[in-house]
């Protein structure tokens, strides 16, 4: 039970159920005391709870102090601990402190325990907390924490609130994505297949651009499930935590089977309600038929919902329709050292342990003045090209919903087989019976255009020759074998040297 030194801020406790009525429940609900406003665009944390750093200037006592021998450790070894609890235990540890229990309201640990015990489709009810437990939509926690000092409670609370268009907003000109009304595919062949740009002339006349926002998608297909991130539910549920949640990253729908669940058409015919735009030429994937790799997702999602930076599947280059809403895009050249995101050796492997809001605050002021950012807004009826192999993080700025599909040009041939051929650990979205995407796809390709492939295949070969020039004089290999200068590990008799 909370303890009674703990809890003299004021007003009288009673105990509540978790659903809300009075009983010998779990959780406490305990009037505050005056949080003041806040001036700044970050409103005060719901419970009071401030920046560790406010510690330095309190005056009062610190919650911290009621932890006993827990103090001892940092918190986010704290959040660990917590993350290995059950709901129950979850609860019970909440109610021993007044700083377990600042903690235990974090929403993402009731995320954690909803995502791994709840198979079926909830009631969304506000937060994940409310949704696991079943407690009223409007339960909020109402225990003063104004003496609790932590980063890891406040700033998951800041970067669920910042606010996007500061981000978005007076980006420098030499940064500006390139827009155009329309472009031919001659020209985004010669100048325009490998550097992002936005046309806004384009997709207008696909049926979806006119038929399509999130309340006629909610009156049509409520009942339809569609793929959001790890949860498979009807869109009647993923449309209330639309409208009602305060994730640091919400849920991001992704569904890949979109156009087999909604009955819809993609294509030239008549009934079709989307197509792929000409400018970009035909799209050599379309030769594997059947067999080509996961490569079109319909895309919803709310404000500060989005995807952290990642280069898209197989080397592919990529087009994104915004129907509805408005996106945020920050990108970079394939071989740029992206602040905040951490790369393998093989590249098998990108870190980036911030969530989109993070990377904002802490990064984005450092990548915008690096050379070869590029940054744009694109506005409902635009669509924006992704080339291959460019770093790209994307951002709703509000309620939004986009048609994205990834294609192979032909000026992009010899990236996709150089990655096919060379990352076989890495090539996703194949069906598993499929053992070597490379020699499908080099088949069928000597079937529709030898010519085309030899091409791509000499390119390939002129790559590889001028890395293995650049190796040989990064070591001063070229003309000095034997002169006694490699290196030698100096095995009994065995001088081979070793470059």
């Amino acid at each position: 039970m909370l303890l009674a030194k703990d809890v003299s801020h004021g007003g009288t406790s009673r105990r509540v159920l978790a659903d809300g009525e009075t009983g010998g429940g779990d959780e406490l609900d305990i009037p505050t005391t005056g949080i003041p406003a806040s001036s700044d665009s970050i409103p005060v944390h719901p419970m009071g709870v401030k920046p560790l750093g406010n510690q330095y200037f309190a005056t009062g006592p610190n919650a911290r102090q009621s932890l006993g021998l827990l103090g001892l450790l940092p918190d986010e070894m704290i959040l660990q601990l917590l993350e290995n609890l059950d709901t129950r235990s979850l609860k019970d540890v909440g109610l021993t402190c007044r700083f377990l229990y600042a903690f235990c309201q974090l929403d993402d640990l009731w995320k954690a325990l909803f995502l791994e015990t709840t198979s079926q489709s909830p009631v969304w009810k506000g937060s994940w907390r409310n949704t696991h437990l079943k407690a009223p939509t409007d339960w909020r926690a109402k225990l003063d924490c104004g003496n609790v000092y932590s980063d890891v409670i406040h700033r998951p609370y800041v970067c669920a609130h910042i606010v996007l268009r500061k981000y978005s907003s007076n980006i420098p000109a030499a940064n500006q994505i390139s827009r155009f009304e329309q472009l031919d595919y001659d020209d985004f062949a010669r100048n325009w297949s490998g550097k992002p740009f936005i046309l806004t002339d384009c997709i207008q006349r696909w049926p979806v651009c006119k038929d399509w926002d999130v309340q006629e998608l909610q009156r049509r297909y409520s009942d339809t499930k569609f793929r959001a991130e790890a949860v498979d539910w009807p869109f009647s549920t993923y449309h209330e935590y639309m409208s009602n949640n305060e994730d640091e990253s919400p849920l991001y729908l992704f569904d890949k089977g979109f156009a087999e669940k909604m009955n819809i058409q993609v294509g030239r015919n008549t009934d079709a309600a989307y197509w792929p735009p000409e400018s970009f030429g035909p799209d050599l994937f379309e030769l594997l038929g059947d067999e080509r790799p996961a490569h079109r997702w319909l895309i919803i999602g709310p404000q500060r919902s989005g995807s952290t930076f990642h280069k898209d599947p197989n080397a592919t280059s990529a087009w994104n329709a915004v129907l509805e809403g408005s996106k945020y895009w920050i990108m970079f050249p394939p071989t740029a050292q992206v602040p905040g995101v951490y790369v393998s050796e093989d590249s098998s492997e990108v870190t980036s342990p911030l969530s989109i809001a993070e990377w904002l605050l802490e990064f984005h002021a450092e990548a915008r003045a690096l050379p070869g950012c590029v940054e744009g807004v694109c506005r409902a009826g635009e669509i924006l090209h992704v080339p291959s192999g460019w770093w790209h993080l994307v951002v709703n700025l509000e309620d939004g919903i986009a048609l994205t599909q990834n294609f192979v040009p032909k000026s992009h041939l010899a990236d996709v087989l150089s990655f096919l051929k060379d990352k076989p650990d890495q090539v996703t979205g194949f069906k598993k019976d499929i053992d070597d995407p490379y020699k499908l796809f080099t088949e069928r390709l000597k079937g529709y255009d030898h010519g085309l492939l030899e091409e791509a295949l000499d390119e390939l070969e002129r790559r590889n020759q001028s890395k293995k020039r650049k190796w040989e004089d990064a070591i001063g290999n070229k003309n000095d074998a034997g002169d006694g200068s490699g290196f030698s590990f100096g095995f009994g008799d065995e001088d081979e040297e070793i470059p």
